[in-house]
């Protein structure tokens, strides 16, 4: 059930970032298909996040401890970007084009990501 709230909480944060951002896109042919999409891009981040994140993120630590943990957004940055690349190769329409659209992203990302993992129930 944890997996499943927090891909929807991904898939929103995603969507705000789509709607807000002209450099990121999601297209498809109709708004079923584009919620499909969404999702699958959904559940792409999260793997990411979970298995790609947290190698980069011992990789990083002296500049994470350097730079007062602002190298988060920019790791966050590369993930979403990451997910992108992926999202092409598995033929998803979402593409995220630049890094600096990617650290907006991020932090849009970021913010309605943990709004919305507040509002959301979290239970196993």
């Amino acid at each position: 059930m944890n997996f499943v709230v927090k891909t929807i909480a991904n898939a929103g944060a995603l969507a705000v970032a789509v709607w807000l951002l002209d450099k990121i896109t999601l297209t498809g042919d109709s708004t079923g298909r584009k919620v499909g999409t969404l999702l699958l891009v959904a559940v792409v981040f999260g793997l990411v996040n979970a298995v790609v994140k947290p190698l980069v993120q011992i990789l990083t630590f002296p500049l994470f401890i350097l730079t007062l943990g602002l190298i988060t957004l920019v790791v966050n940055a590369l993930m979403l970007l990451l997910t992108s690349w992926l999202a092409d190769k598995l033929d998803l329409s979402f593409h995220v084009e630049g890094f600096w659209t990617a650290v907006l992203g991020a932090l849009i990302i970021s913010i309605v990501s943990w709004a919305l993992s507040v509002v959301l129930p979290d239970t196993d």
